[in-house]
């Protein structure tokens, strides 16, 4: 249970004491496995007692009443609390009766909270009748951080598989490379064929870069998560301090009315945008780049080109949804990039600028977007 829903039926049940006159409360969920009552929250129960109080059976006495039934439920025999309590004489002397009352929500018993007097004085009706609302009220509260508790979890997981499938996506294909060079290497070192040995070895040195690389990125990826205030914003920030990092200046140019991106997508977006420019700000030699932005009645555009040394190889129009080569990409994060387009159904094109610089550009479907689902 969050701290901060500890701390909120704490004071509770300090204005629950109060209106009803007693000396002590407590406040108690059901167990995921719904056999037990788990102690939450207190107020005012004498610290030997408070440890054999933690749990106890989800029928025990007056606390079962109120656990099995929505209900409001009083005893004035003790005994039976006493039973679990210890060593202590709590029950008995200091408190003559107690006062359970069912914490539910939507006709659901989540819980339960007691109320523990020092004589058998019955309170009101109305008091009743307030004390009821208040379970309620109570009851929505543990509700809602059982949502919160179990968004949290399904957060968690999310993050943990994502991060699976990053690993995978940026390791595995040249790992399994590498893991094919070793026994032709060997081979060539049994054979003495000094030549195809070097090429070998010269493979897997890339292979491990590679993975060194790719590797990197994926820890930068998880330490540096998407700006809250999104993409634009994040782009924003890259470009504010561009030039004094790389001596590059960089203008972000956005003519699209409205991008419409869920968060996942604005995610590997904006990681595809920040690997263009870490390869321009490493390799490229320029003086200027550009990130555009732009949109058709199909599609969104990111442009991102510079006018530095441009590539050796042809130009190169990836659709990434088709299988990739398993041997590895000689530009580090190009594979990353590409799995990023494919978990947008984009296509990813990477090459030379008509001869000055280097271009990439990634287009989406805008029928992927948040607007056009919602329509």
């Amino acid at each position: 249970m969050p701290e901060d829903i500890e701390a909120l039926l704490s004071r509770f049940l300090d204005a629950i004491i109060a209106l009803a006159g007693a000396q002590a409360g407590a406040v108690r969920i059901l167990t995921d496995d719904g056999k037990f009552l788990r102690l939450i929250a207190q107020q005012g129960l004498p610290s030997d007692l408070v440890d054999s109080e933690r749990l106890v059976d989800r029928h025990c006495g007056v606390c079962g009443m109120a656990a099995n039934a929505d209900a409001l439920a009083w005893i004035e025999d003790v005994s039976s609390c006493s039973k679990h309590g210890g060593d202590s004489k709590y029950f008995g002397l200091k408190c003559k009766s107690v006062l359970a009352i069912s914490l539910n929500h939507n006709q659901q018993i989540l819980g339960i909270y007691n109320l523990f007097f020092e004589s058998n004085r019955k309170i009101d009706a109305p008091t009743e009748t307030l004390l009821r609302l208040i379970g309620q009220l109570l009851g929505l509260s543990l509700h809602n951080a059982r949502i919160e508790r179990e968004r949290l979890r399904v957060t968690v997981m999310k993050e943990r598989q994502d991060m699976v499938n990053e690993v995978h996506d940026a390791l595995a294909q040249t790992l399994a490379y590498a893991r094919m060079r070793l026994p032709l290497l060997s081979d060539a070192i049994v054979a003495h064929d000094e030549e195809k040995a070097l090429k070998y070895f010269s493979d897997l040195k890339t292979a491990v870069t590679e993975v060194h690389d790719n590797l990197r990125e994926v820890m930068t990826y998880f330490r540096t998560r998407m700006d809250p205030l999104g993409l634009l914003h994040a782009l924003g920030t890259i470009a504010d301090s561009f030039f004094t990092k790389n001596a590059i200046a960089l203008e972000i140019r956005n003519s699209a009315s409205n991008l419409n991106l869920t968060d996942e997508q604005e995610v590997q977006v904006f990681y595809i945008i920040q690997e263009a420019l870490a390869n321009i700000a490493k390799h490229s030699m320029a003086r200027h780049a550009v990130v555009l932005i732009s949109q058709t009645s199909q599609h969104l555009e990111f442009l991102i080109e510079d006018d530095g040394l441009g590539m050796d190889e042809p130009s190169v129009a990836t659709i990434v949804t088709s299988a990739r080569p398993m041997v590895p990409s000689t530009h580090f994060g190009l594979d990353i990039m590409q799995s990023r387009a494919h978990r947008l159904n984009g296509r990813l094109e990477v090459g030379s600028n008509d001869g000055i610089g280097t271009r990439v550009r990634l287009s989406i479907p805008r029928n992927n977007t948040a607007s056009d689902r919602a329509s």
